[in-house]
């Protein structure tokens, strides 16, 4: 049996130059927000919680909690809502096609009986409302000729709907059943995001125009509009409401936040402008806020969730961080007597875990570079991309040091360090491998097969090569040279991953025909055979620091931890452990795994004793 000990989550799914939305249940203080085709459920008290929904078959666009808590109402860029129970294992009440495009923003009614949409569509239908529990629509919303960004219902009687879009107009339409009121063509931009305050008696308007009006929540009329004085000087992205009514957060592209102090004669005053702790680059931009209980939530472009305290605006705010895109490696270093997980996405981004803690921190490194293969040994990183190029960089502290380019002539396949070799690392390319000595390229040799995947061993004496052929081609190593000593045949695909026992007595190798094989490394037998429980090709594998225990990791989603002592029968498997695959597997000690996965989050299991 294995258990999940903690996750890691990814942050929300950003695009420059839009807005996104988050959402909130102040009851449980948990915030809402999407990643791919996730819909991921925080609590800002307790970050190392998090659900994770995963049931959409297109990207979501924004998730909201009904009025109750107890239902969550989700939509995609294929115009499809879900709504589903938030306990109990996600149970699906409903499903419906809303949209014949994209959904960019949904609300609930005050009561949780009806739900509005808006966003992109073919002719009129950019908004629609409709019933939850019969999908039958209460309404029509005329008046939109571009994409509707935003809408909002109004929490208390009479209902009301206002909507905004790209077409730089705000409507209020009334009902039920819903009919156009009227129309307001006050900004000069898209309109990006609406909200009613949540006494209902007034809703504002943010855009791109740098301007945010003020409106009478039952009549539609403007009464007041936030002053330009000490406002913003970009883009506004996002707003929402103190749970008084009185106040407003809104978040830029001018990479601040602002509290506005909204008067009685319906205008708004800059109260206190927050600044997010960062570099001043593109990703600190600011794209969406949320305004829970106490709670202040900023997101930036990277992904970065600031968290301030609403009565307390001085104090710094709590920071956490993670991926943005699928985590491709997966690393457990000690550095001072501390062991950090490393993490790397696809983008470049790496992130330091510290187990029971969660969010450390990101490697800044000054050279930002796609990462397919990463390894770390020494207080050193060692990375190759999607280009011909091999990276060290050394760790020092929390901080990464300057990075050395080596050119190696073919894309790496693959790449290898030994902690006895600091200096020596073995990267594989498709016609061969090429070993280097601190930053030089000391040999390439072509092997005259296509190579998949290498290893060398801890002492850096023996280097295996795996093929495409499925043979396990085993070489001495001497010097710059290798000399080839015997080949292993089992496997009946092309291999994916090779991996000493940290012992050096046993070898494991994994293939794309979904097949693991554990070898005794002296007399080149197979240890543990019959490892087919995977159902599609294996991407990762690791040992456990004992050498007793071998964890494998998938395209189908699983991650299976075999004992070498027993039958591989006798398995332990993680199904569903992430969605779209698993791409990274490490143990952080002889009881926990780590693993990592196109779903952008990192998990951290626990192995009972059976």
């Amino acid at each position: 049996m294995a258990q999940l000990a903690e996750i890691y989550a990814c942050v929300p799914s950003t695009e420059r130059g839009r807005g996104i939305l988050i959402s909130g249940d102040p009851k449980s203080n948990a915030i809402l927000y999407c990643n791919g085709r996730s819909v991921i459920i925080r609590y800002l008290d307790r970050p190392l919680e998090a659900s994770i929904y995963g049931e959409h078959a297109y990207q979501v666009t924004v998730a909201r909690f009904s009025p109750n808590g107890e239902w969550i109402a989700s939509a995609d860029t294929s115009g499809t809502v879900r709504i589903w129970g938030r306990y109990n294992d996600f149970v699906l009440k409903n499903e419906f096609k809303v949209l014949s495009g994209r959904i960019d923003d949904l609300q609930w009614s005050p009561d949780g009986m009806r739900i509005v949409a808006s966003g992109d569509g073919k002719g009129k239908s950019l908004v629609r409302a409709f019933m939850w529990d019969s999908g039958s629509t209460v309404g029509e919303f005329d008046g939109h000729s571009r994409r509707a960004l935003s809408c909002a219902f109004k929490p208390t009687r009479p209902f009301r709907i206002v909507t905004c879009g790209e077409d730089f107009l705000v409507n209020f339409y009334e009902g039920p059943p819903f009919k156009f009121k009227l129309s307001h063509r006050k900004h000069a931009n898209f309109v990006n995001c609406i909200r009613y305050s949540p006494d209902g008696n007034k809703f504002i308007s943010v855009s791109s125009d740098k301007k945010g009006f003020i409106y009478d929540g039952k009549t539609g009329e403007v009464i007041g509009e936030l002053v330009m004085e000490n406002g913003h000087t970009g883009s506004i992205y996002a707003v929402s409401w103190s749970p008084d009514s009185k106040q407003v957060l809104t978040v830029s592209a001018d990479k601040s936040a602002k509290i506005w102090e909204i008067a009685e004669d319906g205008n708004g005053r800059v109260k206190k402008t927050l600044a997010c702790p960062g570099s001043g680059g593109v990703d600190d931009m600011l794209v969406g806020c949320l305004w829970q209980n106490d709670h202040l939530v900023v997101i930036s472009l990277g992904g970065t969730i600031n968290i301030f305290s609403a009565s307390d605006l001085d104090k710094l705010p709590i920071s956490f961080s993670g991926h943005m895109k699928s985590v491709t490696g997966l690393a457990v270093f000690q550095q001072s007597s501390q062991k950090f997980i490393l993490s790397s996405s696809y983008d470049g981004v790496i992130v330091r875990w510290v187990q029971g803690i969660g969010y450390n921190g990101r490697l800044n490194r000054k050279e930002i570079s796609q990462i397919k293969c990463f390894a770390v040994v020494e207080e050193e990183l060692v990375t190759s991309g999607f280009d011909n190029k091999v990276r060290r960089t050394p760790l020092i502290g929390d901080q990464c040091g300057e990075t050395e380019v080596i050119d190696v002539g073919a894309q790496p396949k693959d790449l290898n360090l030994t902690p006895n070799m600091p200096e020596f690392a073995l990267i594989s390319i498709e016609s061969g491998v090429v070993m280097i000595q601190g930053s030089k390229v000391t040999s390439t040799i072509n092997l005259g097969f296509l190579v998949t995947a290498s290893a060398i061993s801890p002492d850096g004496r023996e280097a295996i090569v795996g093929g495409q052929d499925g043979k396990l081609h085993i070489y001495s190593v001497k010097g710059d040279m290798l000399v080839e000593e015997t080949v292993l045949e089992k496997h009946r695909g092309a291999i994916t991953v090779i991996c000493y026992s940290p012992d050096s007595s046993m070898i494991a190798s994994t293939d794309v025909n979904r097949e693991a094989v554990v070898w005794d490394r002296i007399s080149k037998e197979v240890k543990l055979k019959n490892m087919l429980y995977h159902t599609a090709r294996i991407n990762c594998l690791a040992w456990s620091p004992d050498s007793r225990m071998v964890a494998t990791g998938s395209l189908d989603t699983c991650v299976i931890i075999y004992d070498v002592e027993k039958p591989a029968s006798s398995r332990i498997t993680i199904k569903g452990a992430h969605l779209g695959g698993v791409n990274g597997v490490a143990f952080v000690d002889t009881r926990s795994v780590v693993s990592s996965g196109e779903d952008a989050c990192v998990r951290v299991w626990r192995i009972l004793e059976q």
